[in-house]
Protein backbone atom coordinates (compact mmCIF):
# COMPACT_ATOMS: atom_id res chain seq x y z
CA UNK A 1 0.00 0.00 0.00
CA UNK A 2 1.28 3.20 -1.03
CA UNK A 3 1.67 6.08 1.57
CA UNK A 4 -0.39 9.15 1.07
CA UNK A 5 1.83 12.44 1.96
CA UNK A 6 1.62 16.09 1.44
CA UNK A 7 5.41 17.84 1.18
CA UNK A 8 5.20 21.37 2.31
CA UNK A 9 8.75 23.06 0.44
CA UNK A 10 10.13 26.09 -0.32
CA UNK A 11 11.70 25.08 -3.68
CA UNK A 12 14.90 24.96 -3.74
CA UNK A 13 17.18 23.12 -5.60
CA UNK A 14 16.99 20.16 -2.86
CA UNK A 15 12.98 20.53 -2.50
CA UNK A 16 12.74 19.97 -6.02
CA UNK A 17 14.35 16.44 -5.88
CA UNK A 18 12.54 15.88 -3.34
CA UNK A 19 9.62 16.14 -5.27
CA UNK A 20 11.53 14.24 -8.11
CA UNK A 21 12.73 11.42 -5.98
CA UNK A 22 8.80 11.21 -4.42
CA UNK A 23 7.11 11.18 -8.14
CA UNK A 24 9.92 8.04 -8.97
CA UNK A 25 8.75 6.23 -5.97
CA UNK A 26 6.10 3.53 -6.10
CA UNK A 27 5.69 3.62 -2.81
CA UNK A 28 4.79 6.95 -2.57
CA UNK A 29 1.27 8.62 -3.54
CA UNK A 30 2.60 12.49 -3.81
CA UNK A 31 -1.50 14.24 -2.53
CA UNK A 32 -0.47 17.59 -2.95
CA UNK A 33 2.36 20.19 -2.42
CA UNK A 34 2.01 23.58 -0.19
CA UNK A 35 4.32 25.97 -0.42
CA UNK A 36 6.00 28.31 2.36
CA UNK A 37 9.15 31.39 2.56
CA UNK A 38 12.49 30.18 3.10
CA UNK A 39 15.09 29.91 0.40
CA UNK A 40 14.19 32.71 -2.04
CA UNK A 41 10.32 34.04 -1.06
CA UNK A 42 6.97 32.72 -1.89
CA UNK A 43 7.05 34.05 -5.17
CA UNK A 44 9.46 32.08 -6.42
CA UNK A 45 8.94 28.67 -4.22
CA UNK A 46 5.39 28.76 -5.49
CA UNK A 47 6.25 29.00 -9.24
CA UNK A 48 9.20 26.29 -8.43
CA UNK A 49 6.60 24.32 -7.16
CA UNK A 50 4.43 24.51 -10.29
CA UNK A 51 7.12 24.12 -12.73
CA UNK A 52 8.73 21.08 -11.47
CA UNK A 53 5.69 19.13 -11.25
CA UNK A 54 4.78 20.06 -14.65
CA UNK A 55 8.05 19.32 -15.95
CA UNK A 56 7.24 15.71 -14.37
CA UNK A 57 3.74 15.48 -16.37
CA UNK A 58 2.51 15.91 -12.81
CA UNK A 59 0.41 19.07 -13.15
CA UNK A 60 -2.89 17.08 -11.89
CA UNK A 61 -1.21 17.44 -8.39
CA UNK A 62 -2.54 20.62 -6.91
CA UNK A 63 -0.30 23.30 -5.07
CA UNK A 64 -1.36 26.11 -2.24
CA UNK A 65 0.40 28.80 -2.01
CA UNK A 66 1.48 29.28 1.82
CA UNK A 67 3.12 32.10 3.89
CA UNK A 68 5.20 34.46 2.69
CA UNK A 69 6.37 35.99 6.54
CA UNK A 70 7.42 33.69 9.72
CA UNK A 71 5.60 34.16 12.53
CA UNK A 72 8.03 36.51 14.47
CA UNK A 73 11.20 36.93 13.13
CA UNK A 74 12.18 39.36 10.32
CA UNK A 75 12.69 38.11 6.73
CA UNK A 76 16.47 39.15 6.28
CA UNK A 77 18.15 36.48 4.08
CA UNK A 78 18.14 34.98 0.48
CA UNK A 79 18.92 31.59 -1.18
CA UNK A 80 20.35 32.80 -4.03
CA UNK A 81 24.20 31.74 -3.23
CA UNK A 82 22.56 28.21 -2.54
CA UNK A 83 20.22 27.73 -5.00
CA UNK A 84 20.65 30.38 -8.06
CA UNK A 85 18.42 33.65 -8.70
CA UNK A 86 15.80 31.17 -9.57
CA UNK A 87 15.98 28.35 -6.87
CA UNK A 88 16.76 25.96 -9.06
CA UNK A 89 20.21 26.16 -10.10
CA UNK A 90 20.74 27.10 -13.75
CA UNK A 91 18.23 24.69 -14.69
CA UNK A 92 15.61 26.50 -16.55
CA UNK A 93 11.80 25.39 -16.36
CA UNK A 94 8.83 26.81 -18.96
CA UNK A 95 6.37 28.90 -16.86
CA UNK A 96 3.88 26.74 -15.03
CA UNK A 97 0.28 26.56 -17.30
CA UNK A 98 -1.50 25.70 -13.99
CA UNK A 99 -1.67 27.97 -10.92
CA UNK A 100 -2.07 27.11 -7.47
CA UNK A 101 -5.53 26.37 -5.45
CA UNK A 102 -7.71 29.52 -4.66
CA UNK A 103 -7.26 28.20 -1.14
CA UNK A 104 -4.25 29.13 1.43
CA UNK A 105 -2.15 26.25 2.32
CA UNK A 106 -2.54 26.52 5.60
CA UNK A 107 -6.50 26.08 4.91
CA UNK A 108 -6.08 22.87 2.36
CA UNK A 109 -3.90 21.62 5.18
CA UNK A 110 -6.44 21.79 7.52
CA UNK A 111 -9.13 20.59 4.55
CA UNK A 112 -7.04 17.43 3.65
CA UNK A 113 -6.04 16.07 6.93
CA UNK A 114 -9.28 16.58 9.09
CA UNK A 115 -11.38 14.74 5.73
CA UNK A 116 -9.25 12.02 5.86
CA UNK A 117 -8.10 11.24 9.57
CA UNK A 118 -4.78 8.82 10.18
CA UNK A 119 -4.61 8.92 6.08
CA UNK A 120 -2.07 11.95 5.50
CA UNK A 121 1.77 11.94 6.08
CA UNK A 122 3.06 15.68 5.95
CA UNK A 123 6.82 16.63 4.62
CA UNK A 124 8.15 19.76 5.83
CA UNK A 125 11.06 20.76 4.08
CA UNK A 126 11.13 24.40 4.67
CA UNK A 127 10.45 26.74 7.23
CA UNK A 128 7.23 25.32 9.26
CA UNK A 129 4.75 28.59 9.26
CA UNK A 130 2.10 27.10 6.71
CA UNK A 131 1.84 23.93 9.76
CA UNK A 132 2.52 26.05 12.78
CA UNK A 133 -0.67 28.21 12.03
CA UNK A 134 -3.06 25.48 11.02
CA UNK A 135 -2.43 23.61 14.25
CA UNK A 136 -2.89 27.14 15.84
CA UNK A 137 -6.05 27.91 13.68
CA UNK A 138 -7.82 23.98 14.21
CA UNK A 139 -5.87 22.02 16.47
CA UNK A 140 -7.87 18.70 15.48
CA UNK A 141 -5.32 18.30 12.70
CA UNK A 142 -2.86 17.23 15.20
CA UNK A 143 -4.66 13.73 15.95
CA UNK A 144 -5.40 14.04 12.45
CA UNK A 145 -2.75 13.83 11.13
CA UNK A 146 -0.98 10.45 10.35
CA UNK A 147 2.64 11.43 11.12
CA UNK A 148 4.71 14.19 10.10
CA UNK A 149 8.67 14.33 8.78
CA UNK A 150 10.56 17.05 8.78
CA UNK A 151 13.89 17.98 7.40
CA UNK A 152 15.35 20.46 9.69
CA UNK A 153 17.75 20.92 12.86
CA UNK A 154 20.95 20.41 13.77
CA UNK A 155 21.59 18.26 17.01
CA UNK A 156 24.79 17.05 17.62
CA UNK A 157 26.20 18.88 14.17
CA UNK A 158 27.21 22.27 13.53
CA UNK A 159 24.74 24.72 11.93
CA UNK A 160 24.38 25.87 7.94
CA UNK A 161 23.15 29.39 8.44
CA UNK A 162 24.76 29.96 11.82
CA UNK A 163 27.12 27.67 13.94
CA UNK A 164 24.88 26.57 15.98
CA UNK A 165 21.27 26.79 13.72
CA UNK A 166 20.10 24.57 10.64
CA UNK A 167 18.34 26.90 7.76
CA UNK A 168 14.96 25.03 7.63
CA UNK A 169 14.55 26.15 11.98
CA UNK A 170 15.92 29.61 12.02
CA UNK A 171 13.59 30.38 9.28
CA UNK A 172 11.10 30.64 11.85
CA UNK A 173 12.45 29.03 15.14
CA UNK A 174 8.45 29.81 16.69
CA UNK A 175 6.79 28.14 13.83
CA UNK A 176 9.18 25.41 14.87
CA UNK A 177 8.09 25.43 18.69
CA UNK A 178 4.59 25.22 18.06
CA UNK A 179 5.45 21.92 15.97
CA UNK A 180 7.30 20.18 18.41
CA UNK A 181 4.80 20.48 21.13
CA UNK A 182 1.68 19.61 19.21
CA UNK A 183 1.88 15.99 19.96
CA UNK A 184 2.02 15.02 16.43
CA UNK A 185 4.33 11.80 15.51
CA UNK A 186 7.47 13.50 14.24
CA UNK A 187 10.51 12.08 12.98
CA UNK A 188 13.44 14.54 12.88
CA UNK A 189 16.02 14.47 9.51
CA UNK A 190 18.75 16.66 10.81
CA UNK A 191 21.91 17.78 9.40
CA UNK A 192 23.92 14.76 11.63
CA UNK A 193 22.27 12.69 8.78
CA UNK A 194 21.90 14.71 5.65
CA UNK A 195 25.21 15.92 5.31
CA UNK A 196 26.45 11.59 5.17
CA UNK A 197 24.41 11.49 2.19
CA UNK A 198 26.51 13.50 -0.94
CA UNK A 199 25.55 13.61 -4.29
CA UNK A 200 29.20 13.95 -5.81
CA UNK A 201 30.07 15.01 -9.24
CA UNK A 202 30.81 11.47 -10.54
CA UNK A 203 27.47 10.56 -9.53
CA UNK A 204 25.85 13.55 -11.27
CA UNK A 205 28.05 12.61 -14.69
CA UNK A 206 27.07 9.14 -14.14
CA UNK A 207 23.25 9.98 -14.48
CA UNK A 208 23.90 11.66 -17.53
CA UNK A 209 25.15 8.93 -19.39
CA UNK A 210 21.48 8.79 -20.22
CA UNK A 211 20.22 11.28 -22.58
CA UNK A 212 17.35 12.27 -20.45
CA UNK A 213 15.71 15.56 -19.63
CA UNK A 214 15.67 14.36 -15.77
CA UNK A 215 19.02 13.94 -15.93
CA UNK A 216 20.10 17.30 -17.62
CA UNK A 217 17.68 18.99 -14.94
CA UNK A 218 19.73 17.44 -11.80
CA UNK A 219 22.63 18.53 -13.19
CA UNK A 220 22.16 22.05 -14.57
CA UNK A 221 19.97 22.53 -10.83
CA UNK A 222 22.96 21.49 -8.86
CA UNK A 223 25.57 24.08 -10.91
CA UNK A 224 25.53 26.60 -8.04
CA UNK A 225 24.33 24.04 -5.47
CA UNK A 226 27.99 22.00 -5.53
CA UNK A 227 29.92 25.42 -6.25
CA UNK A 228 28.71 26.85 -2.69
CA UNK A 229 29.68 23.34 -1.05
CA UNK A 230 32.85 23.33 -3.12
CA UNK A 231 34.06 27.06 -1.82
CA UNK A 232 32.51 26.60 1.82
CA UNK A 233 32.67 23.20 2.51
CA UNK A 234 35.36 21.87 0.46
CA UNK A 235 33.84 18.73 -1.38
CA UNK A 236 32.81 18.37 -4.83
CA UNK A 237 29.37 17.32 -4.41
CA UNK A 238 26.07 18.44 -2.58
CA UNK A 239 23.97 17.12 0.54
CA UNK A 240 20.94 15.68 -0.60
CA UNK A 241 19.42 17.51 2.75
CA UNK A 242 15.37 16.61 1.61
CA UNK A 243 15.20 13.93 -0.48
CA UNK A 244 16.73 12.00 2.72
CA UNK A 245 13.63 12.68 4.31
CA UNK A 246 11.64 10.45 1.82
CA UNK A 247 13.90 7.57 3.35
CA UNK A 248 11.39 7.09 6.30
CA UNK A 249 9.20 5.56 3.66
CA UNK A 250 11.63 3.94 1.15
CA UNK A 251 14.26 2.83 2.81
CA UNK A 252 14.00 3.12 6.30
CA UNK A 253 16.32 0.48 6.99
CA UNK A 254 19.31 2.92 6.59
CA UNK A 255 18.46 5.65 8.93
CA UNK A 256 19.55 5.07 12.73
CA UNK A 257 16.80 6.37 14.53
CA UNK A 258 16.30 7.33 18.68
CA UNK A 259 13.64 8.36 20.36
CA UNK A 260 14.56 12.21 21.97
CA UNK A 261 13.06 14.99 23.86
CA UNK A 262 13.85 17.83 21.38
CA UNK A 263 13.63 21.31 21.61
CA UNK A 264 14.26 24.23 20.09
CA UNK A 265 15.60 28.20 21.28
CA UNK A 266 13.21 30.87 20.54
CA UNK A 267 15.06 32.92 22.90
CA UNK A 268 17.00 35.30 20.43
CA UNK A 269 20.29 35.02 21.35
CA UNK A 270 23.10 33.96 19.77
CA UNK A 271 21.75 30.13 19.66
CA UNK A 272 18.25 30.84 18.05
CA UNK A 273 16.99 28.52 16.12
CA UNK A 274 18.99 26.05 17.57
CA UNK A 275 17.91 22.44 18.17
CA UNK A 276 18.78 20.69 21.02
CA UNK A 277 17.87 16.72 22.25
CA UNK A 278 17.73 15.46 25.91
CA UNK A 279 20.33 12.61 25.32
CA UNK A 280 21.26 12.68 29.02
CA UNK A 281 17.20 12.99 30.48
CA UNK A 282 17.88 15.72 32.68
CA UNK A 283 14.52 17.54 31.78
CA UNK A 284 12.46 14.04 32.41
CA UNK A 285 10.17 15.22 29.62
CA UNK A 286 9.32 12.42 27.81
CA UNK A 287 10.47 11.86 23.92
CA UNK A 288 8.32 14.07 21.73
CA UNK A 289 9.97 12.58 18.43
CA UNK A 290 12.06 10.00 16.55
CA UNK A 291 15.43 11.65 15.84
CA UNK A 292 17.64 10.56 12.87
CA UNK A 293 21.24 10.22 14.29
CA UNK A 294 22.71 8.06 11.38
CA UNK A 295 22.37 6.40 8.06
CA UNK A 296 23.46 4.54 5.45
CA UNK A 297 24.44 7.61 3.52
CA UNK A 298 26.13 6.06 0.25
CA UNK A 299 23.24 3.41 0.35
CA UNK A 300 20.77 5.90 -0.09
CA UNK A 301 22.91 7.91 -2.89
CA UNK A 302 22.67 5.05 -5.05
CA UNK A 303 18.65 4.58 -4.05
CA UNK A 304 18.50 8.31 -5.13
CA UNK A 305 20.27 7.72 -8.60
CA UNK A 306 18.66 4.64 -9.43
CA UNK A 307 15.11 6.40 -9.17
CA UNK A 308 15.92 8.93 -10.94
CA UNK A 309 17.38 6.33 -13.64
CA UNK A 310 13.53 5.10 -13.51
CA UNK A 311 12.59 8.39 -14.03
CA UNK A 312 14.00 9.53 -17.38
CA UNK A 313 12.10 6.35 -18.59
CA UNK A 314 9.03 8.20 -17.80
CA UNK A 315 9.41 11.50 -18.80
Amino acid sequence: MKTRIIIDTDPGVDDALTILLALASPEIQLEALTTAHGNIGIEKTTRNALAVLEFAKASHIPVARGCSLPLVNPLNRSGDAVHGSSGIGKAVLPEPKSGPVEQHAIDYLIERILAEPGEITLFTIGPMTNLALAICKEPRITEALKGLVIMGGAIRSGGNITPQAEFNIHADPHAAHVVFHSGIPITLIPLDVTYKCLLTTADVERLNRIDSPVARFVRDATVPYMKFYKQYEGFEGCALHDPLTLATIIAPELLTIEEHYVDVDISGGISAGKTFADFMKVSKKPANMKVALDVRGREFIELFIERMESLTREI
